[in-house]
C-alpha cells in the first residue's frame, strides 16, 4: 500500500537533521504563518532548521512570534572551496597555519611546480537533508536563492505543501489541498501527525497558524471560507491563538505611508458596467512620493472589493521597479475561475476566486489598456476566448490618472464584432 503525503514526510523527517524552509517571494500571511509554525515545531523535535523568504516582510506582520529568525540568505553554512590544478605539478603535502586573521594554506609538490594561474575559488552549495516550499506552485517562486543553489535542489528531496490549484507538483512529495483555504490549514494536519505526544503545539505556533488562516480568508469574509476554515480557527483559539492581536495588526494598524498609498490607489479605482470590472492602479511614483514600499499594498485588494458592490471582478495593476507590470484580480461571482484566467491569458495563477500574473509591459498606463481588453474579451466570450493577441490601444494622457478612456475599449471591440459579422456574412454568401 502507498504511503500517504503525511506518512512520506514523518518518514523523511526521521532521516533528516538539517532542513530548509522556504516559501514564496514577497510573503504574505499565508506564507509567514506556514514557515514560522513549522520552523518551531522541528526545532522542538531537536531539528536544526534554516527559514528564508525572499523580498522585505510586510511590518504589520512584526508582531509573529520568531519573525526575526527568517532571513534573506544563508550565512555561514557554504564550504569556500579552494581548487588546484595538478596538471603541472604533483602534490606532495598539506598543511596550513595561522598568521594573525589571516590563514596560510601551504602545499609542497612532489614534483613541478605551482603556480598563481593552478589556483581558482568557488562556494561550496549549502548543506541540508530536506527542504520544504510551502505556499509556492513552483520552486521558482521561492526567488534568487532557489535559481543560485540548482544543485541542492537537484540533490535534496524536496516537500512540496500547498492548496493552490496552479501548484506544478514538484517535490519528492506532493501534499497540495486544493480544497484547503490556506497552506497553515494542511501544515495544521502535518502537526498533528508528528505530535504524538500532544506536547508540540503551543500559543505561538497557533498564533502563526491562525494568522494564516485569517489572512487568507480575509477574516473569513472571502468566498473561498469554508466551514473547516471555522473549525480550524476555534481548534486554534482553543489552542492558545491570539486571535485579537492578529485582527489589531492586520487589519487595525497600518503606517501613515500604507495610508497615504492606499488613499492614492482608492482615488483612481474604475468601473465598467458592461463587464462589471472594477480596477485601480498604482504607478512607481507613488512609492517614491508617499514613501511606502511594494509590500504595503498587501490588503489594498481587500479594500477594492469592500468598494465594489455592484463588481463580479476587481482587479489591481502594479508597475514594478523590475520593468514589468503586476496584477492581481478576485473574483466576487462564484462562477468566474480568475486562476484559469490568470493563466490563460498571462501565464500566472491562483485560486478560483483570487489570483495574480506578471505582464512583460514596464508602461502600467499601456499595459492597463491592453490588460483589460484582453479580460473583456475573455469575459464576452465566457473564458473561451483561449489566444487573445496584445493590441495597441489608443490612450488619453491625463496627467490626473494616465488612465485609457473606456470609450476607446467600446470602440475597438465594436470593431472587432462588425468585423466578426463580415466573416460571418461571407460564409453564408459562400454555402
Amino acid at each position: 500500500m502507498d504511503l500517504s503525503p503525511k506518512q512520506q514526510i514523518k518518514q523523511l523527517l526521521d532521516q533528516s537533521e538539517e532542513i530548509l524552509l522556504l516559501t514564496h517571494a514577497n510573503v504574505d500571511g499565508d506564507a509567514l504563518g506556514s514557515v514560522l509554525s513549522l520552523y518551531m515545531v522541528l526545532s522542538k523535535l531537536g531539528k536544526k532548521v534554516t527559514a528564508l523568504v525572499s523580498g522585505q516582510i510586510p511590518k504589520n506582520y512584526s508582531f509573529l512570534p520568531n519573525i526575526n529568525i527568517l532571513s534573506e540568505e544563508i550565512s555561514g553554512s557554504k564550504d569556500f572551496i579552494i581548487k588546484v590544478d595538478c596538471s603541472n605539478a604533483e602534490a606532495d603535502k598539506l598543511k596550513y597555519n595561522l598568521e594573525g586573521n589571516k590563514i596560510n594554506i601551504v602545499i609542497t609538490p612532489k614534483k613541478g611546480n605551482f603556480r598563481e594561474e593552478d589556483v581558482s575559488f568557488e562556494q561550496g552549495s549549502p548543506k541540508f537533508d530536506l527542504v520544504f516550499i510551502m505556499d509556492a506552485s513552483n520552486p521558482d517562486q521561492t526567488g534568487a536563492f532557489y535559481r543560485e543553489n540548482a544543485d541542492l535542489f537537484y540533490e535534496t528531496p524536496i516537500v512540496n505543501i500547498d492548496h493552490h490549484i496552479t501548484n506544478e507538483y514538484f517535490g519528492r512529495v506532493n501534499w497540495v489541498d486544493v480544497t484547503a483555504t490556506s497552506t497553515c490549514e494542511i501544515v495544521l494536519s502535518l502537526i498533528e501527525a508528528l505530535d504524538e505526544k500532544k506536547t508540540l503545539m503551543t500559543a505561538d505556533i497557533a498564533t502563526c497558524l491562525l494568522s494564516g488562516v485569517i489572512s487568507d480568508t480575509g477574516s473569513f469574509q472571502n468566498a473561498n471560507t469554508t466551514p473547516k476554515a471555522f473549525s480550524v480557527a476555534a481548534q486554534l483559539l482553543g489552542a492558545g491563538a491570539r486571535q485579537q492581536e492578529i485582527v489589531k495588526y492586520l487589519y487595525k494598524t497600518h503606517e501613515l505611508t500604507t495610508l497615504k498609498l492606499w488613499g492614492r490607489t482608492l482615488s483612481r479605482i474604475n468601473y465598467d458596467a458592461d463587464s462589471k470590472i472594477v480596477w485601480s492602479t498604482i504607478y512607481a511614483k507613488d512609492f517614491e512620493e508617499t514613501g511606502a514600499k511594494e509590500n504595503e499594498i498587501a490588503g489594498l485588494i481587500d479594500e477594492l472589493l469592500s468598494s465594489a458592490p455592484n463588481a463580479e471582478l476587481v482587479l489591481l495593476l502594479k508597475e514594478t521597479s523590475a520593468g514589468v507590470v503586476r496584477g492581481s484580480m478576485r473574483s466576487i461571482r462564484k462562477t468566474l475561475d480568475v486562476a484559469q484566467m490568470a493563466e490563460k491569458l498571462f501565464a500566472g495563477g491562483g485560486h478560483k476566486r483570487a489570483a495574480g500574473f506578471s505582464y512583460a509591459e514596464a508602461d502600467l498606463n499601456k499595459a492597463e489598456g491592453e490588460v483589460l481588453l484582453k479580460i473583456k474579451d475573455y469575459l464576452k466570450n465566457e473564458g473561451k476566448s483561449l489566444d487573445i493577441e496584445s493590441k495597441e490601444i489608443p490612450l488619453v494622457q491625463n496627467t490626473e490618472k494616465l488612465v485609457p478612456k473606456i470609450e476607446v475599449w467600446n470602440q475597438e471591440l465594436a470593431k472587432q464584432k462588425e468585423a466578426g459579422k463580415q466573416v460571418e456574412e461571407k460564409e453564408e454568401t459562400k454555402s
